[in-house]
């Protein structure tokens, strides 16, 4: 596949078009990250997943096992649990990642909030092998590989994955990762949850 990178909006015709040969593949692998640190972590975490599944345009493959992570920033009330889940879909970035943040409304969290506190966060890490630069959407997701609660699990899953723009394997990221926040493996707890 091609990499791009665009300045337009997602939403736009000109995007579509210009992008167009690049979403006609069908299956595309991504790579999706989910965190919660507000009530039931885990039972948000399933939730999650299986409204992902029942949507009928992702096809869940893998899930990494759960950690638990200490916050990155201030204003949380506790740690998160963080997983990353294998998926194939044909939908194109854009409406994958709007419908990651329909599931978040959907389960209470909404962008405005004032509190960093939330039921669920899912994130579109990455999208097959694509590099893409717009207002609404960046992917790879730009702080993936900084991240201990983001590169555990992915190298946990994948970790031969080679990033697209930085062009290291996952494990050789996490392996060399600088992020002094804990992260402290929970289980298998979310594995054929879905």
């Amino acid at each position: 596949m091609e990499r791009h990178r665009g300045v337009r909006p997602c939403g736009s015709a000109s995007f579509r078009k210009k992008y167009a040969r690049a979403f006609m593949k069908r299956g595309i692998k991504a790579y999706l990250g989910l965190g919660s640190n507000e009530g039931d972590r885990l039972h948000h975490c399933r939730e999650a997943l299986v409204r992902l599944e029942e949507s009928g345009d992702v096809r869940l493959l893998r899930v990494s096992s759960a950690y638990e992570t200490e916050p990155v920033g201030e204003g949380y009330k506790g740690w998160f649990v963080n997983a990353v889940a294998e998926a194939e879909t044909d939908l194109d970035p854009l409406s994958l990642f709007r419908k990651l943040k329909r599931i978040e409304e959907e389960m209470g969290r909404f962008s405005q909030a004032i509190t960093p506190n939330r039921p669920i966060d899912l994130d579109l890490l990455l999208y097959g092998d694509l590099l893409l630069e717009t207002e609404a959407l960046s992917i790879p997701h730009p702080r993936l590989h900084e991240r201990r609660f983001v590169l555990e699990p992915l190298s946990e899953l994948a970790p031969d994955l080679v990033h697209p723009r930085i062009g290291k394997t996952m494990e050789a990221l996490s392996e060399n990762l600088s992020d002094p926040h804990q992260a402290r493996r929970v289980g298998d707890v979310l594995r054929g949850s879905f």
